[in-house]
């Protein structure tokens, strides 16, 4: 079969589109940079360009597009630029808006946007607040993707997927949550937790690392060695895999528990089941990116008492070896079904809808789901809070001396042009990396330190289905794919909720989560996660469409699957900034408390304050609350 033929059988029949052709331009433009063939001038020519393109019209809505999403393409050839060398002068002189604000907050995600709402509760209704965001929408990570299939309408996250264990967020956390409408204790009516409850798991080997396409369902509902006898792999893989699983030996035999856990936190997991529990080498491709979805990288990287804990938490099965070590059981307290329809969006939705009344409809939790947002009134002169979207700040400072200043100026780029403003006060709750290259008059050790923090990329797919009889049929409601270029597919959350009614039958349409986060095992953890970004911002859509469709066929084509017939839209939601920086690796450094790059990154600068994840160094919703409101509290300190 030709790759045409093969292209038209799984879909491929659309044109390359002018996005892809931009995602190609701006990093190329980006690479020759830093190979020394482009001047900054050069590079931000390319992200003038591409900023004009990233523009929406009034009539645009950002949750229903489709294609390439997350970090999309227009939202960082500017920040790029800043990155690679350009000054700000290289815009040209900013235009003044004339706008004052008492609060300017850089970052329209769940922390920028919890800052304006925490500034306004204690400065007054009518304080001044204009949020910028370099993105054309708003929740930073916490993204909505919506989907028509049949006239229906479909909701799934962009990123940010729950509310995990809101019994353990803050007093401050929680009292949001509280003020925002949400009653957490609704999804335990919302979350159908009976419906996969017959459908089990499925492994997929594919043919480039097993040397064979296979699908084997039955995982973790039949015994082990049942289970793998089907799968493309040798004797001794299998033994060892299923022996793993199901023994119950002591593989730290002689060390004391704490012995034991010091030792599994120097060693990864690679080696504990290597060195340890003797697992053939042979066998390690199963296990190997099953830290992919809590990390970002492989099991060579982790260290083996990180899984021991993310074993407990998610399922035992995904982590085997430690059933015999002795340690005491770890119950969850709070099952994984706090999940609006669209994620953590409906958070971020809820934070706009309290701040700019009017933009999007309703009153409650539940009516927020189905609410369509009105773009056009985020930004509107008579509103005491703007939220200005497509705008990539790239200059903050003090009108003076930071300690005797009055006003903090702040200068982004809109449509290729630029412009700037002032407010009294700032918090920058963009990705913390970024905050030395947009704010200079930071001191170099805290520039360094915010430097450290280095995000792990990620891809949270999202592909629209006519029906999912296919997951029907093979009795299963996800797939891992040990070795694949996803390597893990799922039906979506079970959540209904307002007049939102989740899929339940297999002849109606769905969404199906497909994750990807690309790495280079053998590197250190920071440098792997580089790596992935590059990877991430150098693949055109094209590329992960058809990686997409023939993957889903290559797994599901046994029940039918067309590809080309049942697929009705692809998103794609590319973070090539993904999770906040967290210290897990088994090179991290042993700082000493308060000494962390985290903590010393994030201290106020005169009339500047530090939120975000990035500065609680947790890729969690709560941590990004729980930072805005410390940000937020060292600017009220300075006010008195």
């Amino acid at each position: 079969m030709s790759e045409e033929q093969k292209n038209r059988d799984l879909g491929m029949r659309r044109e390359i589109t002018r996005r892809d052709f931009l995602n190609g331009v701006a990093v190329g433009a980006s690479a020759g940079l830093l190979a020394g063939s482009l001047s900054p001038e050069h590079l931000l020519a390319a992200a003038i360009l591409d900023g004009d393109a990233a523009e929406i019209s009034p009539d645009d809505y950002p949750p229903a597009k489709t294609g390439m999403r997350g970090n999309h393409d227009g939202s960082f050839p500017v920040a790029h630029g800043m990155r690679d060398g350009a000054s700000p002068d290289a815009f040209g002189e900013p235009a003044d808006t004339g706008e004052g604000y008492d609060l300017i907050v850089v970052g329209g995600g769940i922390s920028g946007l919890t800052a304006a709402y925490r500034f306004r509760k204690r400065a007054g209704g009518q304080a001044k607040i204009l949020i910028l965001d370099n993105h054309d929408d708003f929740g930073g990570h916490a993204k909505r993707n919506e989907f028509q299939v049949n006239g229906r309408l479909l909701l799934s996250y962009g990123g940010t997927q729950s509310i995990e264990s809101p019994g353990e967020y803050s007093a401050e956390a929680k009292a949001l949550l509280r003020e925002l409408g949400i009653d957490t204790q609704k999804f335990y009516g919302a979350y159908d937790q009976k419906l996969y409850a017959k459908l089990g798991t499925a492994a997929f080997f594919d043919k480039e690392t097993f040397g064979e396409d296979r699908l084997v369902t039955g995982m973790n509902t039949t015994p082990w060695l049942d289970f793998l006898a089907k799968a493309p792999l040798s004797d001794t893989a299998r033994k060892d895999i299923a022996r793993v699983y199901t023994e119950r030996v002591d593989y730290l035999r002689g060390l004391s528990r704490t012995g034991k856990i010091a030792k599994l936190r120097k060693i990864s997991y690679a080696e504990y089941l290597t060195n340890h529990c003797l697992v053939a080498p042979e066998a390690l491709p199963f296990f190997q990116t099953f830290t992919h979805d809590l990390f970002c990288v492989g099991i060579e990287a982790v260290p083996a008492y990180l899984c021991y804990e993310a074993g407990d938490d998610y399922g035992s099965f995904a982590y085997p070896g430690f059933e015999g070590l002795g340690f005491p059981p770890r119950e969850r307290e709070e099952p994984y079904i706090f999940h609006f329809p669209d994620g953590n969006a409906s958070i971020a939705r809820l934070l706009v809808r309290s701040l700019i009344p009017g933009s999007i409809p309703g009153a409650t939790m539940e009516d927020v789901v189905t609410a369509k947002a009105d773009y056009s009134q985020l930004d509107r002169a008579e509103s005491p809070v703007r939220l200005r979207l497509n705008s990539t700040v790239i200059n903050v400072q003090h009108g003076g001396a930071k300690d005797t200043a009055k006003d903090v100026h702040v200068s982004y780029v809109r449509g290729g042009k630029p412009y700037k403003a002032k407010g009294s006060y700032c918090v920058l709750a963009c990705y913390n990396v970024m905050i030395p290259y947009i704010c200079p008059e930071l001191p170099a050790e805290q520039k360094e330190a915010l430097s450290y923090l280095v995000k792990a990329p990620l891809l949270y797919t999202h592909v629209s289905l006519r029906n999912w009889s296919s997951f029907a049929k093979l009795g299963v409601h996800h797939i891992v794919a040990p070795a694949s270029y996803h390597t893990y597919t799922a039906l979506d959350f079970p959540v209904s909720l307002g007049k939102y009614d989740f899929p339940n039958q297999p002849d109606q349409p769905a969404v199906l989560f497909m994750l990807r986060t690309p790495c280079k095992p053998g590197l250190p953890v920071r440098d792997q996660n580089r790596a992935g970004r590059i990877e991430l911002l150098e693949t055109p859509f094209s590329k992960f469409e058809r990686n997409i469709r023939d993957q889903l066929a290559r797994m599901l084509g046994g029940t039918g699957f067309d590809p080309a017939k049942d697929i009705s839209a692809i998103t794609v939601n590319r973070w090539a900034h993904g999770y906040a920086y967290t210290p897990f690796g088994l090179d991290t450094p042993d700082w000493k408390e308060g000494e962390q790059p985290w903590v010393r990154g994030r201290q106020r600068f005169g009339r500047i304050a530090i939120a975000n994840s990035d500065a609680g160094a947790r890729a969690y919703t709560d941590s990004a609350i729980d930072e805005a409101f410390r940000a937020v509290g060292e600017l009220f300190t300075l006010r008195g």
